[in-house]
């Protein structure tokens, strides 16, 4: 599958049950490589970059089963620290797999991490925080090789920006090392409470989850084999869904969600002039027939606008009434799917990091190409308003983060053919 075409304008309606977090799944999947045992991991997504981790868990030696969205690992049985570039290049998650080996190994070899490119993404901070645990490198062009002497010691790890990536990457080290280590201005993602949670039921002592400043006990082993995690709602994929019923007027109803996670984005789709019912255990949106009114942010991180739904949102105000602005906070070239939205039709200037947007009452069919995860999304979402017929190239990188998309999608109405090389 390379392209999908779209059949537009569709009124999107139905119920959606929105999967686990992928942002959440993926650390967690790595970080159970701490545990000298089995452990069972619940609700975790089938989506391309949780594939591509447990191919590498395979390939260290991990024993995986796998049965209705559950995966029991036992890592009793790793054989290795050399990471091949096939594993390393393609998903940005594999940063955290250099705590687990140097921990069981004292030494790892592996490539700078891959993933989407919507930025500079240096892995700087986590390179600042290891070495502040004991970690000494060599970085020679592509490749990292990492050792240390025996064991982690804690440290006190001062983050000039908040980051969830070398949040994750402290606390992993951290869990093991030899006495208190103490992170600051550490990310209150929920995301990062996840993996906090996680590892704490599997043994480790981590104090000050959802605050900027966490503290880390460091202890000799973690025990607790053969327990159970049940991985939380996507977060981006609810509000994605939530933005689908906005722009087409539509009403859907996302499932197995929790409305604290989505407060500000719940927020801006409010004033937008949706009506939003929230349950105990789903989120309603539904737009009355009603054109959505255009709303300006900024993203930033937790509890500010996430920058994963800041292309979602660009296709809100692209057609709601009025002008509006994005600033974009987090990253740097977050910006592919604009020029694809003005070949649709949309009124849209860009000025460094701000995006400009004057609302215009309808986009129109046009050829266009994905260029990572959420602009493949957002760009879908565009063409289920756009009149006639919208063709997306490399519409793969949308398996990336979101499971059974094109079934969902067709749950609730989209008009589509997908076409494979």
């Amino acid at each position: 599958m390379n392209k999908i075409c779209i059949k537009g304008p569709s009124k999107l309606i139905g119920d959606i049950k929105i999967s686990g977090s992928k942002n959440s799944v993926l650390p967690i999947l790595i970080l159970s490589l701490f545990l000298d045992g089995e452990v069972i991991i619940k609700n975790v997504p089938n989506i391309f970059d949780v594939n591509i981790v447990i191919k590498l868990l395979i390939y260290i030696g991990s024993k995986i089963e796998y049965s209705n969205s559950t995966y029991y690992i036992n890592n009793k049985f790793i054989n290795t620290s050399s990471i091949p570039y096939e594993f390393a290049s393609k998903i940005r998650a594999s940063i955290w797999i250099i705590a687990p080996l140097l921990y069981r190994f004292n030494c790892v070899n592996t490539f700078f991490p891959g993933g989407c490119s919507i930025g500079l993404r240096p892995i700087d901070l986590h390179i600042y925080a290891l070495k502040k645990l004991g970690v000494l490198f060599e970085l020679n062009n592509n490749i990292i090789s990492a050792k240390i002497n025996g064991s982690f010691f804690g440290s006190i790890i001062n983050l000039n920006k908040i980051s969830v990536g070398a949040t994750i990457t402290s606390i992993s080290a951290a869990i093991l090392a030899e006495g208190t280590t103490i992170i600051k201005n550490s990310s209150k993602e929920p995301e990062v409470i996840d993996v906090i949670n996680f590892l704490n039921m599997l043994g480790a002592n981590i104090i000050g989850a959802g605050t900027n400043e966490i503290k880390v006990i460091g202890k000799k082993k973690l025990n607790n084999i053969g327990k159970s995690y049940y991985i939380p709602f996507d977060r981006i994929e609810t509000g994605t869904f939530l933005i689908a019923a906005a722009i087409s007027r539509g009403n859907i109803t996302c499932e197995n969600v929790k409305f604290d996670r989505l407060k500000i984005v719940l927020n801006k789709l409010k004033n937008t002039g949706a009506s939003i019912n929230v349950g105990n255990d789903f989120i309603n949106l539904n737009m009355n027939s009603k054109r959505p009114k255009s709303v300006s942010l900024y993203t930033f991180p937790y509890p500010g606008f996430p920058t994963d739904m800041q292309p979602q949102f660009s296709i809100l105000n692209s057609i709601g009434t009025g002008s509006s602005y994005i600033i974009e906070n987090i990253f740097e070239n977050r910006f592919t799917h604009v020029n694809e939205l003005i070949s649709m039709g949309a009124n849209i200037i860009i000025k460094n990091n701000k995006i400009i947007f004057y609302g215009v009452n309808n986009l129109f069919g046009s050829i266009i190409e994905a260029k990572d995860l959420r602009s493949s999304i957002s760009l879908v979402l565009a063409g289920s308003i756009a009149i006639g017929e919208t063709i997306i190239n490399n519409i793969n990188y949308i398996n990336r983060g979101y499971e059974n998309i094109f079934s969902k999608l067709k749950s609730i109405g989209l008009n589509f053919k997908l076409f494979f090389d």
